[in-house]
């Protein structure tokens, strides 16, 4: 059985790269990005223009395996400088269906800002319920919030 060579392998391995290049075999840049967060919302526009604003997609920042998009270049600044302070308590996720043990996307529309801290809601109605009882349904969310860390 005849043995392979160095300069052989080495030949093999570069026509077998040049032509995954070719096939499209090697991951896209597509396919290696973070999934996008709050579903491409400007999580600073919130608590300086109060507002949900969408982002733009050539000004981004990725951070807790999330890509943020900003409506201003200001903006990703200030989130790289604190984002704990600006991204959502639970990124794409309701907290009000967080109290419940549940996971339902949060629509970025509907929002609220208490205590210094952006949440999210599926529903137009999740900001004044969670206002109701602030600090149990924080506490639940919270309890609960290993629900998103798993998912």
């Amino acid at each position: 059985m005849p043995g392979f060579s160095r300069r052989g392998a080495l030949r093999s391995f570069a026509l077998l790269a040049a032509a995954a290049v070719f096939t499209g075999a090697l991951p896209s840049e597509a396919a290696t990005k973070a999934p996008l967060a709050i579903r491409g919302y400007d999580p600073v526009a919130y608590f300086t223009i109060g507002k949900a604003v969408t982002g733009r997609d050539d000004i981004e920042y990725e951070w807790g395996e999330q890509r943020y998009r900003f409506s201003r270049a200001e903006h990703r600044e200030l989130f790289k400088a604190d984002p704990v302070r600006y991204a959502p308590q639970f990124p794409n996720f309701c907290a009000m269906a967080l109290t419940r043990g549940e996971l339902h996307e949060a629509n970025p529309e509907h929002w609220l800002i208490a205590d210094g801290k952006l949440y999210m809601f599926e529903f137009a109605k999740g900001p004044s319920l969670f206002k109701q009882n602030f600090s149990e349904n924080t506490a639940k969310a919270n309890q609960n919030g290993a629900l998103v860390r798993r998912k």
